[in-house]
């Protein structure tokens, strides 16, 4: 396996993030510092990184976790707001979150210590659809619908829904079930601002078939063989 593979199976960081450890003398390999990016490990090999053994082959975790509201999916916070972390309390693994949701976006987000998993969700050529719930300002009609599939400027950027469904019409605004596949900074937010409708609520339901169900805002699980299966395609 080449060492960055490696190092990203072992949870440490990305592939391109190991290249940039290795080019800086981070990694050892056997008490050495690695120098050749291209290095293939060996069994027995001791594989050293900022100065910490690490196991590619130790147990690997995946959970998926409905994240509440202020909170940020990041290991940990410069601005000291609560982390996604603090919610996983029982597992010694270092785990990560996949990918970003925002602050004020609750919802499903994937924690775990696998880093080629990690990386293939996170690799556009995967294009792994995300669907979330909204409740937003006003009445969309079939006509706004249409533009959000057809496509809208979110500022420089044009982007398409890959479906809108009406869930509930409301007295003075609507709930509706979005489906992107791209995942640009507020991106779904921005969208419904662009057809004139404010986003009220937020919530991601569902990465590519895998749905977040009834599991309790702040609570998680285990990933099932199958559903992990089908997250790498």
């Amino acid at each position: 396996m080449r060492i960055n593979k490696y190092i990203a199976s072992a949870g440490i960081c990305s592939r391109r993030k190991a290249d940039e450890l290795i080019a800086n003398g981070n990694v050892k390999v056997n008490g050495a510092v690695l120098t050749s990016p291209g290095y293939d490990v060996c069994e027995g090999d001791k594989i050293a990184v900022n100065g910490r053994l690490i196991d590619a082959e130790r147990k690997k975790v995946y959970l998926l976790l409905n994240k509440p509201i202020g909170y940020v999916t990041t290991v940990s916070d410069e601005l000291g707001r609560d982390t996604v972390m603090e919610l996983v309390t029982d597992f010694d693994e270092r785990l990560f979150p996949v990918g970003r949701l925002d602050y004020n976006t609750s919802g499903m987000i994937i924690l775990t210590n696998d880093g080629e998993f990690a990386y293939k969700l996170a690799h556009p050529k995967h294009e792994l659809p995300k669907t979330y719930r909204a409740h937003v300002t006003g009445y969309l009609s079939k006509q706004k619908c249409h533009r959000l599939i057809n496509g809208v400027d979110i500022g420089g950027f044009r982007v398409k829904a890959d479906s809108v469904e009406i869930v509930k019409d409301l007295p003075k605004s609507t709930i509706v079930d979005i489906t992107i596949h791209e995942g640009k900074n507020r991106q779904v937010r921005k969208m419904f601002a662009a057809v004139g409708n404010q986003v009220q609520e937020l919530q991601r339901i569902a990465i590519g078939d895998i749905k977040i169900g009834r599991l309790s805002v702040g609570h998680y699980r285990k990933l099932t063989r199958e559903e992990i299966n089908k997250l790498q395609g």
